[in-house]
């Protein structure tokens, strides 16, 4: 019979075997993705497959940059623009909402947060043919207002910093009004930097979310000029799509922010995560 030890052994060393063939698995694709960027057309057809090109090419990296009818510069500033914007939006807003839940306790507060957080069972897709007709008769089509909007309504951004505001002590806030603060001075000063963790977190969900935006852009931007990344790549599948290594290219680049942006928060977001009840 097997010791104890040995067995223990065995389930530690099985465990760290799924969990590295569960990673690759993951990240695989991604590995084949940045091998066909370097490669040509004919290439990555080759079989048996090459990971390694043998003469790696930046034509791909080319092509992006110098497409006829779309320019993937401008699609990747109006991406960082509006992803920065409606990041901004959903944060402060949401830390706002759950501030004012959580600290300035108000008749029915209770329920109106229950019907509020209800509205996450509504599926987005439902919710974009009314916002699509009160942008339309607002005249907010194919504006960057219009497409922003609808971020002011981020339930999931409210319940995370309700999570992590219930943890605070509330001496801080009476020493702080005490000592002649005023409401917002408390909020910016006291409250955000000691959430820090959870904010951070949901900076990078919030700005993850709207930078991988498909759909909601494709409906409301029309004019070539304001149109998103996202939008322009769909947009090369009919344009290369027997240019493989020109699509993987395009994919290599566009999902470099987001991976910069969470090398940035990395260190805070599993705590933020935790601290919101999440974990």
């Amino acid at each position: 019979m097997m010791p104890r030890r040995a067995r223990k052994i065995l389930r530690r060393a099985a465990f760290c075997l799924l969990l590295c063939l569960m990673a690759l698995v993951t990240i695989l694709p991604f590995l084949w993705m940045i091998s066909s960027s370097v490669k040509s057309s004919e290439t990555i057809r080759t079989i048996p497959i090459r990971w390694v090109p043998e003469n790696p090419s930046l034509e791909g990296y080319q092509r992006v940059f110098n497409m006829q009818g779309f320019s993937f510069g401008r699609a990747t500033f109006n991406s960082l623009l509006l992803s920065i914007l409606s990041t901004l939006v959903q944060v402060v807003s949401a830390c706002m909402a759950a501030f004012a839940f959580v600290k300035i306790p108000f008749k029915g507060s209770g329920k109106v947060f229950g019907v509020y957080l209800a509205t996450m069972m509504i599926p987005g897709t439902v919710t974009m043919v009314p916002n699509y007709v009160i942008l339309r008769v607002l005249g907010l089509l194919d504006s960057f207002t219009g497409l922003i909007l609808p971020s002011l309504a981020n339930t999931f951004g409210v319940f995370l910093m309700r999570q992590a505001i219930l943890t605070f002590n509330d001496s801080y806030l009476e020493s702080a009004f005490l000592d002649g603060a005023s409401l917002y001075r408390v909020f910016f000063v006291i409250v955000m930097p000691m959430v820090m963790p959870t904010l951070a977190t949901m900076v990078l969900l919030a700005f993850m979310g709207s930078w991988n935006s498909y759909l909601w852009p494709l409906i409301v931007l029309t004019s070539t000029d304001k149109q998103t990344l996202q939008v322009v790549l769909g947009n090369m599948n009919s344009l290369y799509k027997n240019n493989e290594h020109v699509l993987m290219a395009g994919a290599v680049l566009t999902i470099l922010p987001v991976l910069a942006v969470y090398l940035l928060s990395q260190r805070k977001v599993d705590s933020g995560i935790a601290l919101g009840g999440l974990k």
